[in-house]
């Protein structure tokens, strides 16, 4: 059936809505797709919910190519489940927990001596499913006849953004589809993740996304041989980089190729300077220079040990101070630390890191702002290649990949104005672990080795990975295998971003005027306007309407009477169907305008031939 703007529950504006700063953002508002209902909440429209499930439809036929089976859970769950991995906790603040009538209360006294009464949560809005999809293969299969299985929903999911921002790209409220496979030996679930992964190939193309898949970390989700596809664009949150022999991976799963150790038998004993008002980089440099300079060449920011204290803020808001040394012209990238430090430390769910603050400092007097250092032991005997022993600080000391046995430092003495020059790793200081966290850099080379990498910003669109059994082994999804033993069922999870997606696909589609869609997602076929004030132009508009509909192709008719011509065109573009067909001043001379909307192109065609004509090229709009 045509849709009519005259009887359509739409209104678009001309003006950008307040706050909106990315293009997705103000122009679906704008065109009248989606209205914001609070922070990161968002109504959708009609014109909306068509795009929207014409995109759901790409991913069910491509879920359904590899014989994955479509199920629907709740959005509201209990929190039984989630206690049970442990993950009720570890969301934090990150998830919207809700207390039903029945939850467990506790009594207080308020100002006025009034008794209240304040139910505990016991239900969340869920962010993601793994639990109850892992509950409901193991209520409903025991045998590994009954594997591989592969399950997905399209679902709504729920999280507490601390700053939700640009539309639909990073929302509180978002529809994602979340799909599982369920094995029990490793060459199924390889052939899982290989099935999986061609599909989200299959999805993009389809859509008309370039999204590139690049190696990523699975964090607090558990699981291995992680892939993220990521939609290059410049407001991307995600940073990933490239290199010229094909290796891609986001910046957090860049691994450094760490320089071989040097021999330090022949190096001298380290020395204690007095350098006063160092407590930079750029000064200490300066004053080694000035006063302890080298015969071969002079001292720079890399033979310097910068020391970065940080707070790893923990599930329960529990700020844990660690201190990750790196070259000292290197920056720490906190979001790089964040993918793996909670691992390091021993600290399960998804944990925060920021830089330390001052009361992260008053509460650790033994941190020298400025002149912090390792634990000193200049006297130790060698500590070998790989030995790592606990801080004897108490606080735990991460080293960057390029801090091997045998490099030589300046670095804080731990003391007000004094560094140590001559301080060799691995024999005058040890660290509890390494950890990849610096600022990837245009130039680094490929852990690979093919060739020098460069950054780029990129929009996560989906991530694909091995998850392997934690969540199987928490809930105890076992099954018997061929020899009647129970083990346990190794999974698989392959998250899209459905609403995340037709934001990128506005970002990638769009120009001054408006959005551009690709045409297997359009809300129509074909944008109809009908600008004149004649009976004939609406009758023949009308007619072309059905021809067009019984054709084949569905039309979006503008047959408001009383709507200036300009008005009408400058919706049409802005909505962004990929053709245009006007009906107006030249059906005088039996002809009908079609216009590209991408390239701007349009070309006269005989009323007659309009249908056939927009029928053949409706089947190479992209």
């Amino acid at each position: 059936m045509t849709t009519r703007l005259s009887h359509l529950f739409l209104r678009t504006l001309r003006d950008n809505p307040v706050g909106a700063e990315v293009a997705s953002h103000q122009l679906l508002v704008r065109a009248g797709y989606i209205r914001q209902a609070g922070a990161g909440i968002y109504s959708w429209l009609p014109l909306g919910l068509t795009v929207l499930r014409k995109i759901e439809q790409i991913v069910r036929e491509e879920m359904a190519a590899i014989g994955a089976q479509e199920v629907h859970f709740p959005a509201l769950l209990p929190k039984e489940p989630y206690e049970a991995t442990g993950r009720w906790e570890q969301y934090g603040d990150g998830i919207f927990r809700v207390p039903d009538r029945k939850a467990e209360g506790i009594e207080y006294t308020d100002e006025n001596g009034e008794t209240l009464t304040v139910r505990l949560p016991n239900h969340l809005l869920a962010p993601t499913h793994e639990e109850v999809f892992t509950l409901l293969v193991k209520d409903l299969y025991s045998s590994y006849k009954d594997l591989p299985l592969n399950l997905y929903q399209i679902q709504t999911k729920y999280r507490d953004e601390a700053r939700p921002r640009a539309g639909l790209l990073r929302g509180r409220e978002f529809i994602m589809k979340d799909a599982y496979s369920f094995c029990v030996t490793e060459e199924d679930q390889q052939a899982a993740y290989n099935a999986y992964r061609a599909a989200y190939v299959r999805i993009f193309e389809r859509l008309g996304l370039p999204a590139i898949p690049v190696s990523a970390v699975s964090g607090a989700m558990g699981g291995s041989a992680s892939e993220e596809f990521l939609f290059p664009c410049a407001i991307g949150e995600d940073t990933f980089v490239e290199s010229p022999g094909g290796y891609r991976a986001n910046v957090e799963a860049v691994t450094t190729v760490p320089p071989q150790p040097v021999d330090y038998d022949d190096a001298p004993p380290a020395e204690v300077h007095y350098t006063p008002g160092t407590d930079t980089i750029a000064t200490l440099v300066d004053a080694a220079n000035a006063n302890h300079p080298r015969e071969d060449r002079p001292w720079t920011a890399a033979d310097t040990l910068k020391n970065v204290v940080v707070a790893v803020v923990t599930p329960e808001g529990e700020r844990r101070i660690a201190v990750i040394a790196v070259p000292g012209d290197r920056d720490v990238d906190l979001k790089r630390a964040e993918a793996t430090i909670g691992v390091k430390l021993g600290i399960p769910g998804e944990i925060s890191v920021e830089a330390a603050e001052s009361t992260d400092f008053a509460r650790h007097p033994e941190l020298v702002r400025g002149y912090i250092g390792p634990s000193l032991s200049l006297d130790a005997p060698h500590l070998g290649a790989s030995e790592e022993r606990p801080s004897a600080t108490g606080i735990p000391y991460l080293a960057d990949p390029r801090i091997v046995p045998g490099t030589r430092w300046i670095t804080g003495a731990n003391e007000p104005d004094q560094h140590v020059f001559g301080l060799v790793a691995g024999r005058d200081f040890a660290w509890d672990g390494t950890i990849e966290s610096v600022v990837v850099r245009d130039g680094d080379e490929a852990p690979d080795e093919s060739g020098p990498l460069s950054t780029r910003r990129g929009i996560e669109m989906g991530h694909i990975f091995m998850l392997g059994q934690r969540y199987a082994d928490a809930l105890g999804l076992k099954v018997l295998d061929e020899n009647g033993k129970q083990v346990i069922v190794t999974m698989g999870s392959y998250g899209f971003g459905v609403t995340r997606a037709m934001a990128a696909l506005v970002e990638a589609n769009h120009d001054e005027k408006g959005i551009i869609w690709p045409a297997a997602v359009a809300p129509a076929d074909v944008h109809l306007v009908a600008t004149g004030k004649g009976t004939e132009i609406f009758e023949t508009a009308e007619k072309l309407a059905g021809d067009l509909e019984a054709a084949g192709l569905s039309v979006i008719y503008d047959d408001r009477p009383k709507v200036s011509a300009g008005v009408k065109f400058g919706d049409a573009e802005l909505l962004g169907v990929p053709i245009i067909l006007v009906v107006g001043r030249g059906l005088k001379d039996g002809q009908v305008e079609v216009k590209d909307r991408r390239s701007g192109q349009a070309q006269d065609v005989p009323v007659g031939e309009a249908v056939a004509h927009l029928v053949e090229r409706s089947r190479s709009v992209v």
